[in-house]
C-alpha cells in the first residue's frame, strides 16, 4: 500500500473512530500574512502555522529544521544550511555568480530576504506561516511559488521573557535571552539575543579536524512600540544576524569524511532596520512600512575537494563568492474601515503602493580564472495592488486582487559586459468561498509570476544570455472545516499549476586543458511546466493527554520542451525537489500535568536532485523525539532528532567525475548527507 494510502486512512480512521473530550479545545491560529489577519480556517489559501511551542518541541534552531511541518515543502542545501526552498516543487537550489529572482518570498517580520535565507534562525519567533501557490497580490514576485514568513515576538504589554539553554552531541550548543518591557505607559521594548554553535557532522580526515563544516550563528534583535494614540502606533524594529558557518560538505566517497585542504566558508552578517506606522483615520487605516537591509555574505569552497598530494599533478582549486546587497523598500497601503465600506457596506477594499531597490555587488576569486571577476546587478521595481473582499450573502464572499509590477534591471561586469532588462508584469487572485459554521469551502485562480534576467558569466553562448519571464497560474479547490466539538480541524486543497515559460537551472561542464570539469551554472526556459496535486492538515485532539498533527503532500510535477546546455532535447521530465509523496506525522502524550513525550516522523518521496542531471534522493523516513518536564516557570526536555540514524542527503550533483583517482573518466554522483543522529538537553525559563 502507498505512503499516500497509509497517510489518508490514518487520517480517515483517527477521525471516525474516536470520540472527543468535550473540553479539548485546540487554540486557534491566527495568520498575518495576508492583509488583514485572519483565522486560519478563514484564510483561502492551502497555509501551514507552525506555533512557538512547536518549533520548541522540536527543537528547531533554524528553518530547516520545520519545513517538513508543511505539506509538499521541500529543500535543497549545497551549503552550510538548507537555505533554497521549494514549494509545490517550485524554487532554487543553489546561488553561485548568476543573479536570481528567487520564486520562494521568505520575510522576517517586514523584512525581506527572498534569495538569502542565512538568516532564517528560529529563536524568539511567535510563528511561522507557510502560504502555498502564488501570492502575487499580497507579496509580488517573491511570492510565484508561496511565501514563507517568519513573525519574532512582538514588543507589547503582553510580552513575556525567556531564558534558553541547549547542549548535545558535535559540541552543539545554544544560548539565547528575550526580554521585554515598559519604558512608560505608552512605549515597550523588546530585546533578544540567541547564540548557536556546532561542530556538524563532517569529518575532514586531511585536517583531523570535525569542525570544518562548522556552525556559528548570531541572531540580535530590539523591537520599539509607540503606541501614540488610540489611532496611532509607530514600530521600530532592528535585527542583526552573524552567520560565520564552514563549509566542507562533499567527499570523493559520499561518507561525510572530507579530505579537502582548504575548506570553505559560508557566511552573511546583516544589518535590518525598519520604522513601520499604522494610522487610523476617518474613513481608512494607513500603513507605511520602510526597510532598509545590508548584507555582506561570503560563499566559498575547495573545488577539488582534496588536497595537493591527492592528485597526481598537484592540483588544486577553490572558489569563493564575495557579495555585498543593499535592499531599500516602502510599502504604503490604505485599508477601508467600518465607515468605508461599498456596495451597501458589503466590501472591503484596499490599495497599495510599493517600490524596492537592490545592489548587489559580487566579487568572485577562483583559481582557474584568469583574474577577479566583479560584476554590480541592480534590480528595482515600483509596483501598485489592490484588493475587494465582498460579502455576497451570508455564506458567499468574493475575493479579487491584482498586482502591477515594472521591473528594471541594470547589470555590469569587469568584463565589459552590460546589460539592462524591463519587464512589466501582472498577477492577481479571484476567491470564491462558501462558508457554513466552523467551515469553508473556496475555489480559486491566481496568477504568480516572476521577472526574467540574464546569465552574466562571460563564457555564456550568446543564445543562452537570457531568459524569459515566468508566470504561473494556480487553480485550487479548498476546504477547511472543524469537528468533534472543536477538537479536530482539517485542511485540505487540490491544486493544478499551469506554469508558461518556466525558468530551468541548468549547468554546461566544460573540461580545462588539464581534463578537469569546469561548470557553468545557467537559467534557460521551458516551454511548459505542470504542477498538480494535493494537500492534506490535519490537527486533532481526542482528549487532555493526547495532541495529533499530520499532513500529507502529493505533487506530480513536470516540465517539457527543453533542451539541456549539452543540446539534449527533453520532451517530458520530472521537476527537481519534487517528491510525488510527502508526510509528517506527530503525537503528543501528556502523562500528567507536567510531563510530556512527543514523537514525530517526517517522509519523503524519492526526487530528482537537478533538472540538468538524474541523480535522485532515495525515500527518506525521520524521526524525532522528544520528553519534556515542566515544573514552575521552568521546562527541561531530552531529545533526538534523526532518533534510528537514518542516511539521507540535502544535495546531490551529478554528470561528471571529481575523482583524479580514476582520471577523472566516469561520472559519478556527488550527494551532500544531511545530519546524523543527535541527542541533546535543553532548559528553558519563561516568565
Amino acid at each position: 500500500m502507498t505512503i499516500k494510502y497509509l497517510t489518508l486512512c490514518t487520517a480517515l480512521i483517527l477521525s471516525s473512530q474516536v470520540v472527543a473530550d468535550d473540553s479539548a479545545d485546540i487554540e486557534k491560529i491566527t495568520v498575518s500574512s495576508d492583509f488583514r489577519a485572519n483565522d486560519i480556517q478563514n484564510v483561502t489559501a492551502s497555509v501551514s502555522v507552525i506555533a512557538a511551542d512547536t518549533i520548541e518541541q522540536r527543537q528547531a534552531f533554524y528553518l530547516e529544521d520545520i519545513l517538513a511541518l508543511g505539506a509538499n515543502i521541500n529543500f535543497a542545501s549545497g551549503a552550510s544550511r538548507g537555505r533554497f526552498i521549494q514549494i509545490r516543487g517550485i524554487g532554487e537550489r543553489s546561488q553561485f555568480a548568476e543573479p536570481i529572482n528567487p520564486s520562494v518570498g521568505l520575510l522576517v517580520d517586514d523584512f525581506d530576504f527572498s534569495g538569502i535565507a542565512g538568516v532564517a534562525t528560529l529563536f524568539d519567533v511567535e510563528q511561522v506561516e507557510i502560504l502555498r501557490g502564488p501570492q502575487a497580490t499580497e507579496f509580488g514576485a517573491a511570492g510565484m511559488a508561496g511565501t514563507i514568513k517568519i513573525k519574532t515576538t512582538e514588543a507589547n504589554a503582553e510580552q513575556t521573557s525567556k531564558f534558553v539553554a541547549t547542549i548535545a552531541q558535535q559540541d552543539t550548543w545554544n544560548l539565547g535571552a528575550a526580554y521585554g518591557d515598559k519604558i512608560t505607559d505608552n512605549l515597550f521594548y523588546r530585546v533578544a539575543i540567541n547564540q548557536f554553535k556546532s561542530d556538524g557532522f563532517v569529518k575532514n580526515q586531511f585536517l583531523d579536524r570535525e569542525d570544518t563544516d562548522n556552525l556559528d550563528e548570531l541572531t540580535a534583535r530590539l523591537k520599539l512600540k509607540y503606541v501614540v494614540s488610540d489611532r496611532a502606533t509607530i514600530d521600530f524594529n532592528y535585527q542583526y544576524f552573524d552567520i560565520d558557518n564552514g563549509y566542507d560538505a562533499f567527499s570523493l566517497d559520499n561518507d561525510g569524511i572530507t579530505q579537502s585542504d582548504e575548506p570553505g566558508v559560508d557566511t552573511q552578517e546583516t544589518h535590518a532596520i525598519g520604522v513601520k506606522g499604522n494610522f487610523a483615520l476617518d474613513h481608512a487605516d494607513l500603513s507605511i512600512s520602510v526597510n532598509h537591509a545590508t548584507s555582506d555574505l561570503v560563499y566559498g569552497y575547495d573545488e577539488d575537494w582534496t588536497f595537493v598530494g591527492f592528485h597526481p599533478f598537484e592540483y588544486s582549486s577553490t572558489d569563493y563568492y564575495f557579495r555585498d546587497r543593499d535592499l531599500s523598500s516602502i510599502d504604503m497601503r490604505l485599508l477601508s474601515n467600518d465607515q468605508a465600506l461599498l456596495f451597501n457596506n458589503s466590501t472591503q477594499w484596499l490599495a497599495g503602493f510599493f517600490a524596492r531597490d537592490i545592489e548587489e555587488t559580487l566579487r568572485r576569486e577562483y583559481t582557474f580564472a584568469d583574474g577577479i571577476f566583479s560584476s554590480v546587478y541592480q534590480p528595482s521595481n515600483v509596483g501598485v495592488y489592490a484588493q475587494t473582499d465582498t460579502q455576497l450573502s451570508d455564506t458567499l464572499s468574493l475575493s479579487l486582487g491584482i498586482r502591477a509590477d515594472q521591473f528594471d534591471i541594470d547589470y555590469s561586469d569587469n568584463s565589459g559586459f552590460t546589460q539592462s532588462t524591463e519587464d512589466t508584469l501582472v498577477g492577481g487572485k479571484a476567491v470564491l468561498k462558501y462558508s457554513i459554521g466552523n467551515s469553508a469551502v473556496y475555489t480559486s485562480i491566481s496568477r504568480g509570476y516572476k521577472a526574467g534576467g540574464f546569465n552574466p558569466d562571460e563564457r555564456v553562448t550568446n543564445e543562452n544570455r537570457l531568459f524569459k519571464p515566468e508566470y504561473n497560474w494556480n487553480y485550487e479547490v479548498g476546504v477547511k472545516g472543524t469537528g468533534l466539538n472543536n477538537t479536530l480541524f482539517v485542511r485540505f486543497a487540490a491544486f493544478y499549476m499551469d506554469r508558461q515559460d518556466t525558468q530551468v537551472s541548468d549547468f554546461d561542464v566544460q573540461l580545462r586543458e588539464d581534463g578537469s570539469p569546469d561548470f557553468i551554472d545557467i537559467i534557460g526556459n521551458a516551454d511548459v511546466g505542470t504542477n498538480k496535486g494535493l494537500e492534506v492538515e490535519v490537527d486533532w485532539q481526542p482528549s487532555e493527554s493526547l495532541l495529533i498533527s499530520a499532513n500529507y503532500g502529493y505533487l506530480r510535477a513536470s516540465f517539457e520542451d527543453y533542451t539541456l546546455a549539452d543540446g539534449t532535447v527533453v520532451d517530458e521530465q520530472q521537476q527537481a525537489q519534487a517528491p510525488k509523496h510527502s508526510f509528517h506525522l506527530a503525537a503528543t502524550g501528556y502523562l500528567n500535568d507536567r510531563l510530556s513525550i512527543r514523537i514525530e516522523a517526517d517522509g519523503k518521496d524519492q526526487y530528482r536532485f537537478s533538472d540538468g542531471h538524474n541523480v535522485t534522493s532515495p525515500f527518506t523516513l525521520l524521526v524525532n523525539a522528544q520528553m519534556r518536564l515542566e515544573w514552575q516557570e521552568w521546562t527541561f526536555s531530552v531529545w533526538s532528532k534523526n532518533l534510528f540514524d537514518r542516511e539521507h542527503y540535502v544535495r546531490g550533483f551529478g554528470g561528471f567525475s571529481n575523482d583524479p583517482r580514476d582520471e577523472y573518466a566516469f561520472p559519478e554522483p556527488y550527494l551532500q548527507l544531511g545530519d546524523g543522529r543527535q541527542f541533546g538537553l535543553t532548559a528553558s525559563l519563561t516568565y
